[in-house]
């Protein structure tokens, strides 16, 4: 008989490609994943392992077993969101994520109802990019995350997952009052070609918008600073170092000294909430959505 657990932690080598992020996926120490993977050898009676470099990799016998490992795992996700939703109550501990703007705008407002009305249930949250947040909720890390695309730049979500929207978030352009546009009821991007940008972590979905956005217009942006943080970036706004996107999502207060003027074009991002298909029936993952959306549509 396969155990689950040395199942669950091979899935986790498969899936994070180390010993090192098998154990941080899984909350545990590298030695207790070495001894797992060695009793489900022993198990089995075929190795799965092999040293490859300082590291191991799957032999032939470790992938097979880790693709089956793959769906026993759905299924035994499948059947406790089954027996969940039998049971109809909210309880249990559910993980999620949101990115940071998200985080600050909803997670207050949407967590503290879900603790008032299923106190049974707990949860945990964490701040997390919306490509990571993606990846985690894949990996089954975590059961919900709060994540964003761009009206003219969506993000292509994996299979098996499940997403429901919760806001459609403004942006404006926030430079300093003392800025040559600052008085005007809307602008175009074309008119900050010569501003200096403050924008997101390189390689991070929103900093990518910004760059695609821009060279649509024949812009080549001049990038100043870098903040993953909406607030850090108005604050460097404040200080006259440049001019940044500001969804209005999580941006308040904004700052003395700060002007925020909409776009003649529009520009929205999408917010939703994402989790696994598998996990569909679980009466906290509908509890927790419908939470997300009651906060979304507050501060909406």
């Amino acid at each position: 008989m396969l155990n689950l657990e040395r199942l669950r932690t091979l899935d986790a080598l498969a899936r994070h490609g180390s010993v090192s992020g098998a154990a941080a996926g899984l909350h545990i120490t590298t030695s207790a994943v070495s001894q797992q993977l060695a009793k489900l050898e022993r198990e089995v009676g075929q190795q799965l392992l092999a040293k490859n470099g300082r590291g191991v990799r799957l032999t032939d016998a470790g992938r097979l077993l880790a693709e089956h490992a793959g769906r026993i795992l759905s299924q035994v996700q499948l059947a406790q969101s089954d027996l969940e939703a039998q049971r109809g109550r909210v309880v249990g501990e559910l993980r999620l994520s949101a990115f940071p703007t998200a985080a600050r705008g909803l997670f207050p407002i949407a967590l503290a109802a879900l603790r008032a009305d299923h106190p049974a249930l707990r949860v945990r949250s964490c701040e997390l990019e919306p490509e990571t947040g993606i990846a985690a909720v894949v990996r089954g890390d975590l059961d919900l995350a709060v994540v964003l695309d761009w009206y003219n730049k969506p993000m292509a979500l994996p299979d098996g997952l499940v997403k429901a929207p919760l806001l459609d978030d403004p942006a404006e352009v926030a430079m300093p009052a003392g800025h040559p546009l600052a008085d005007r009821d809307e602008v175009d991007l074309g008119e900050f070609a010569d501003d200096e940008w403050i924008t997101w972590g390189e390689g991070e979905f929103c900093h990518e918008w910004l760059m695609f956005t821009l060279r649509s217009r024949g812009i080549e942006p001049i990038i100043g600073h870098r903040a993953g943080e909406t607030h850090t970036q108005l604050q460097l706004v404040a200080a006259g170092l440049g001019v940044c996107i500001a969804p209005l999502l999580g941006r308040h207060p904004t700052p003395p000294g700060v002007v925020t003027v909409p776009l003649r074009q529009r520009v929205r991002r999408h917010v939703y909430v994402i989790w696994r298909a598998d996990a569909d029936r679980r009466p906290s993952i509908r509890a927790a959505v419908e939470s997300l959306r009651a906060a979304a549509q507050r501060v909406g």
